[in-house]
């Protein structure tokens, strides 16, 4: 959220961070702004920043993080443009 407030886009990050992953797709913990949910040890979750514009359109990126005492990213994609 920092860096997407940063570039001036916070108005326009509308929905969660992310999300639980297992035997469903959409699991807890929810990760968003006011969640009291919490990352342990084992979880895999979903990072999933996304900007949408009314008129515009919108852009997504998504990471899936194994929880291991820090952080795990799983996937190798990289973030560039």
């Amino acid at each position: 959220r920092d860096v997407i407030a940063e570039y001036g886009f916070a108005q326009y990050f509308i929905h969660s961070t992310g999300h639980g992953v297992g035997v469903e797709v959409h699991e807890p913990p929810r990760l968003f702004a006011t969640s009291r949910d919490a990352l342990k040890r084992g979880h895999v979750v979903t990072i999933e920043p996304g900007v949408y514009i009314e008129g515009v359109g919108g852009v997504r990126i998504e990471d899936m993080v194994y929880i291991d005492g820090g952080a795990v990213v799983l996937n190798r994609v990289p973030h560039i443009l």
